[in-house]
């Protein structure tokens, strides 16, 4: 089967309107995914080696809160900047302040400058929280329902394929490196690059209007109204009960990034980190497309999917949080380094690969639950915006706490596994009506689009291609 091909139910659809490669749901979750491995994928792929590939963490932990909070803001007014110029080039803008953020470690890891640093971070946190709003509302916005699961799995593949490649690199350029260190200042020149490339990527990303998918229906993301009724209506999205139940267990799910990555970046060597790097995306872009697909099933009620997967991952995180309070206590009296064929570097690292993927899987599934919670196209944009500014709120905490040594070493997993306690019933209060008291208003929002489009005389069924079997 091919790649696109797993982008149609033909189980459900027996006669579409082909659409046009260039302007499919394929595509557009291609384009994203490049996006995302050339902005935040390479971000991550720097934090993944482990306080951004630094010999001590507390620098980049620091810039990395500050970039979020600046995300909180950025994110907050996004949706009413999609209003003024689109949904595509809030995108395009959104990746422009990754390459100053590398430019900054570039200077640290070379020249020992700080300030820039600081800077990098700063102006990676105001474009980064419009690019995480408009990647949210495209990945939940223009795949079809059935393939909802597997649209979200295969653009979140390239999030942890900028970690794959990056391990990669760092691994070739410090195999020899069994001790604890920084990374080549090398390896930042190429993640420079890369993210130099992210706006021209964007370009290539169709606009909802002309987007084509298998069912036939249109893709309808912008926003109606000024942009102050906007912020408004936002405002008022994040009051909503649904939405702030849900809020403990985003926190929860990204307050993991920065105690992983801090927790690699303390224990082991140069080398270990980088593999630590390369292995763990393949474990999660493994486990995210997997459990996409289960999510899409539809042999499977909603219902069902909803619980089954929120009781899997939820009922694993408090034993991987309890292994890994376990482990930093013991490791906070031995003080340890660990290299690939000490003692003790098995368990440790086998941790980091288990947090890394229950994260991915984690990430995934609160795409799915915001999926189902959305009323209209609308509250799909405000909810992402949402979404991402309480991930950044949580993730600034994260990382001003991981900056200070003291608490670095145990205080982060004890605090997650206490957000993971506090996040547990607030979420199921939720989680448990996705399917019932909640209906399927992904399903609802489609066939309301549908409908305003039968109301205005515009085709729904991508007249102007190709009928088709499939």
């Amino acid at each position: 089967m091919s790649a696109s091909a797993s982008f149609t139910d033909s189980a459900s659809i027996s006669h579409v309107r082909k659409p046009r490669w260039y302007r499919s749901t394929f595509y557009n979750a291609l384009i994203l995914g490049i996006c995302n491995f050339l902005a935040p994928g390479i971000w991550g792929a720097m934090n993944s080696l482990g306080a951004g590939g630094e010999a001590t963490p507390s620098l980049v932990n620091a810039a990395n809160a500050l970039t979020f909070c600046l995300m909180v803001l950025s994110c907050f007014f996004s949706s009413a900047l999609v209003k003024l110029i689109g949904i595509k080039a809030v995108l395009i803008i959104g990746t422009m302040g990754y390459a100053p953020y590398a430019a900054g470690l570039y200077t640290n890891n070379r020249f020992g400058t700080e300030w820039f640093v600081l800077v990098g971070a700063a102006l990676c946190g105001l474009s980064a929280g419009l690019f995480w709003m408009a990647e949210a509302a495209i990945a939940l916005a223009y795949p079809e329902p059935h393939n909802q699961g597997k649209f979200l799995g295969f653009w979140l593949t390239f999030r942890v394929v900028g970690q794959l490649i990056g391990g990669a690199v760092n691994l070739g350029l410090n195999a020899k490196s069994g001790e604890a260190g920084k990374v080549s200042y090398t390896v930042y020149i190429v993640f420079i690059i890369l993210q130099c490339i992210a706006p021209l990527a964007g370009l290539l990303l169709t606009s909802p209007k002309k987007a084509e998918r298998t069912d036939g229906r249109a893709v309808k993301l912008e926003i109606q109204g000024s942009s102050v009724k906007e912020l408004i209506a936002t405002a008022k999205l994040f009051c909503s009960r649904e939405f702030l139940l849900i809020v403990p267990l985003i926190a929860q799910a990204v307050y993991t990034e920065a105690v992983m990555f801090t927790y690699l970046s303390l224990w082991f060597s140069v080398r270990a980190r980088a593999l630590g790097s390369f292995l763990s995306a393949i474990v999660a872009l493994t486990g995210g497309n997997i459990l996409g697909w289960v999510l899409d099933r539809k042999q499977i009620p909603l219902k069902l999917r909803a619980r089954g997967a929120f009781a899997f991952i939820m009922i694993t995180q408090g034993g991987w949080w309890i292994w890994s309070t376990i482990l930093t206590t013991r490791y906070d009296h031995t003080r340890p380094t660990f290299d690939w064929g000490d003692a003790g570097f098995a368990s440790g690292f086998t941790l980091f690969l288990i947090l890394v993927l229950a994260f991915q899987l984690q990430y995934l599934y609160l795409y799915f639950v915001v999926g189902y919670l959305a009323r209209s196209q609308e509250e799909v944009v405000r909810l992402a915006a949402l979404l991402r500014g309480t991930e950044s709120a949580a993730q600034a905490v994260s990382y001003g706490l991981a900056s200070v040594s003291s608490f670095a070493v145990v205080g982060g997993s004890a605090l997650n596994f206490g957000l993971w306690g506090i996040s547990l019933v607030p979420a199921w209060l939720v989680v448990r009506e996705i399917g019932g008291r909640l209906g399927d208003r992904r399903e609802e929002r489609e066939r309301a689009v549908q409908e305003e489009q039968k109301e205005s005389g515009a085709p729904t069924d991508g007249s102007s291609v190709e009928k088709v079997a499939v």
